[in-house]
């Protein structure tokens, strides 16, 4: 059974920086590529960004692109978000999610990604 846990989220003034992790077990983690999307209240859940299982390919929402980044650790079985120059608009609570296959699909989305983790809040205060 794969199972993904979100940590890392929490309360951050408007400027500053966060970084979430996924830990992810029950699954060959080299041969998953991973995402975070996230989810604003009274908004559908958005694509943030995907990693290949080599990390030789990523892709970003185009709105998010330079200031989020992501990476993974495949000794640690752990995908990271880092997060700068965050914004009031980044508030939502953050999901990790995994794919079956080692490569990233050409226009990420939710149905790209069958396994999901329980999601961690991130709070930007203005």
């Amino acid at each position: 059974q794969v199972q993904l846990v979100e940590s890392g989220g929490g309360l951050v003034q408007a400027g500053g920086s966060l970084r979430l992790s996924c830990s992810v077990s029950g699954r060959t983690f080299s041969t998953t590529a991973m995402a975070w999307f996230r989810q604003a209240p009274g908004k559908e859940r958005e694509f943030v960004a995907t990693i290949s299982g080599s990390s030789s390919s990523t892709y970003y929402a185009d709105s998010l692109k330079g200031r989020f980044t992501i990476s993974r650790d495949n000794a640690k079985n752990t995908v990271y978000l880092q997060m700068n120059s965050l914004r009031s608009e980044d508030t939502a609570v953050y999901y990790c999610a995994a794919r079956t296959a080692h490569w990233i699909p050409s226009n990420p989305g939710v149905k790209n990604y069958g396994y999901w983790g329980r999601g961690t809040q991130v709070t930007v205060s203005s």
